[in-house]
């Protein structure tokens, strides 16, 4: 690719010649005089470590980019997926004593 293809925003293909051993997916974050720093966004198993130890960002040479097509899956990167749901309360057993003594003793009046 050339420098004048390159938007901010656009989700690339790209390979490191140094850093990853296989084609990753990312999105050009910053536009340099000869690269970009891509976030990136799908990657292959093999390089999940190193893609880990690169916080997620690699610059790479526009030379080594083209633009995507599709989106690959090959790695998520979220893998939580949190549920929330209400829960009935509880009562203690404690409190359900409490509370049958309070209704069989007849209320005090008060003089």
């Amino acid at each position: 690719m050339k420098k004048a293809d390159v938007e901010l925003g656009a989700v690339v293909n790209a390979k490191s010649e140094e850093e990853l051993k296989k084609q990753f997916q990312g999105t050009v974050e910053k536009i340099y005089e000869n690269s970009a720093l891509l976030a990136i966004t799908s990657f292959d198993d093999v390089d999940a470590a190193a893609v880990s130890d690169l916080n997620y960002k690699l610059v790479v040479s526009f030379k080594n980019m083209k633009p995507a097509r599709a989106a690959k899956k090959a790695k998520a990167l979220s893998t939580n997926n949190v549920t929330i749901e209400k829960v009935a309360p509880t009562i203690k057993a404690d409190d359900k004593d409490k509370d049958k003594k309070e209704k069989k003793a007849p209320a005090k009046k008060s003089k």
